[in-house]
This record gives C-alpha cells, structure tokens and sequence, in this order.
C-alpha cells in the first residue's frame, strides 16, 4: 500500500508551481478539488484523509466522486469537467512516480469528460452597468472603494483573481493612465484606462492611506481584498442598483458578467475579436469568439450583405383526382 499524503504533498509544493510554473489560481482550483475527493474518500472508506493509500482512488472511487457532486452538490458538467481534470493531473504525476501504479492511473485518465450545452455567456447591458456603478455612496470611504473596484473591473475585463491580486504599482495614473495586469497563465498585458475610470482611481487612492499591504484594494480592516469579499459587495450593490433598475431583480449577476459586459462593448466598438482577445488577455482567439454568438449585429451585417434568392412562386397542383378531391374538403370545412 501507497501512503497518499506524501504524494498529495509533493504534488502540490513542487510540481505545480515549480515543475509547471503553474499560478496561484490554478494550485488553489486543485486544491479545492483535491479538499472535496479525500473528503468523499474519507468518508467511503472511514478513514482519515492523512491515513488514506493511493490503492484507495481506483476509477470506481473516482467516478462516485464525479456522480457526488454533481447530483448531491448540484455542479455543472462544467465543474464537474474542470474537477475531473485536476484528478487527472495528478494521476500524470503519479505515472511517473509510483511505476506500479500505472494501469491505476491509465483507468482514470480515460474518464471521459461529458459533453454539455454551450449557453451564450450572461452580461448586463449598459444602463444596468451604469445603475450598478451609480449605487456605492461617494461621501464615504467604503463607497469611492467600491465604486473604483467594480469600475475597474468593467472596464478592463478584469478576472476577480486580477482585481484582488492587483499590486499597488500596477496602476500608473500618469498623463496617460495605464493599468498592468498579471493574467492566466503569466500573461502580461498593459491596459488604457478611461478618463472616468482613472477619475475613480484617483479617489479611492485619495482616501486608501499610507497601508503596508501591497494590493491596490483592501478591505474595511486594510488588508487585501479576498474574491469572497468582492462578491459580498458586488452583491450589496446589485440588491441598491435593482431599485432604480427593474431588470437587476431577481437576476443572478456575478462578477464575471462584468468582464463579459466588457467584451461586448469592446466588440461592438471595434468589431476585432483580436483586439477583444488582447484586452481580456486570452491566449487563443477561439476562446474569444464566444462573444460572437452573443451579439446579434454580427448574423445582421451578414443578413444585410448577402442577397436573398428570387424564389418563382407557383401554385401547388395536385397530381390526381383523390388528392384535388381531399382539399376541397378542406377548403369546405374552413
């Protein structure tokens, strides 16, 4: 038997982020995954986690995983799919490191990942952006922070790791503001901000103080901003907004519909998903080209430059006497 703990362990402080290079988000997307499976094993096996053996997650144990959250949690095949991959990541780890666990770890990996529908993606159109960003009071400190927070992230596309995680010297609010974000996958980019966006900026670093954290945004003790935190206030402000906005009630908007309202505004104003895939910071413009089935004035330019056929219309014969005889019966009961 094979402990699993030292495996986990080394999986984790090495292999990610220093054979990989893998961010901080990713290792702690698997660490998730990996807390929620030898939480679920420990259970099935009446074991706990530190004294569980690597025998103990066969492709039985891993499918009734994948089942458990998605029908007792209540996970989309999304999820469930992104789960399934931090499972398999580490079962390539292990093919390496323990040789007897090979066919253990080839069962595993041909999981299938299950297929699902592509729903168009969900953003807030430009008066509920609006309402939204109208609704933090700006004659207190807390107000211009949150204001300054969720303008930033809407109009850079931010992700909410990038929001929170960002430094203090990423923004420069020169003659020329420009915001550099650290992306998925160490991707850099550097972003223009809009005037009233830099206006915002500039308020909340007005009042933000002298604090020895190095992130731009802090929360109400000053320490740095958590992505639970950002989705509270977010929150808070969407609940006040939904009063002057009928169409934010009873709607679930989450942060990441901020970038997705970004991507359509930058669509519709430059009509380049290239130049939408470069302020969001993907890495492949296939990835960037789900906004292209959200906005529909891509299909009406298309339907306005193509020609429509000429059609001769004719009038329908019927090809005997029984047939003719049957509409006529028709045309008598209408």
């Amino acid at each position: 038997m094979t402990p699993l703990a030292p495996l986990v362990q080394s999986f984790f402080r090495e292999h990610l982020p220093v054979e990989r290079g893998c961010s901080q988000h990713t290792c702690d997307s698997y660490a998730y995954t990996f807390r929620l499976l030898l939480e679920f094993v420990s259970r099935q096996v009446s074991s706990p986690p530190s004294k569980l053996h690597l025998e103990h997650l066969d492709v039985i144990c891993v499918s009734a995983f994948l089942k458990h959250i998605e029908v007792d949690r209540g996970v989309s095949a999304t999820t469930r799919n992104a789960r399934l991959a931090a499972i398999k990541s580490f079962m390539r780890y292990i093919e390496y490191r323990v040789p007897s666990a090979v066919a253990q770890a080839g069962q595993i990996r041909a999981i299938p990942f299950k297929r699902h529908d592509h729903a168009l993606v969900q953003h807030l159109v430009m008066n509920e952006v609006q309402a939204i960003l109208d609704a933090p009071a700006q004659d207190t400190r807390l107000g211009i922070r949150d204001r300054a927070m969720m303008h930033l992230c809407f109009a850079a596309g931010l992700r909410v790791s990038e929001l929170v995680g960002l430094p203090l010297h990423g923004v420069t609010l020169g003659p020329q503001p420009v915001l550099h974000v650290m992306g998925k996958g160490r991707r850099e980019r550097r972003l223009p901000l809009w005037k009233q966006t830099a206006a915002d900026l500039r308020a909340w670093l007005a009042v933000r103080g002298d604090l020895r954290v190095p992130e731009l945004f802090v929360n109400a003790v000053g320490i740095g901003m958590t992505r639970a935190g950002f989705e509270y206030i977010l929150a808070k402000h969407i609940v006040a907004a939904s009063r002057t906005c009928p169409s934010l009630k009873e709607r679930g908007v989450t942060p990441h519909q901020l970038r997705h309202s970004c991507a359509i505004v930058m669509l519709q104003a430059t009509r380049d998903v290239r130049k939408v895939a470069l302020w969001l910071g993907h890495a492949d413009t296939r990835t960037t080209e789900v906004y292209l089935r959200v906005d529909p004035t891509e299909k009406l330019e298309a339907v306005e430059a193509a020609v429509p056929p000429h059609l001769r219309r004719g009038k329908f014969k019927p090809p005997d006497a029984l047939i003719a005889s049957l509409f006529e019966d028709k045309s008598k009961e209408g």
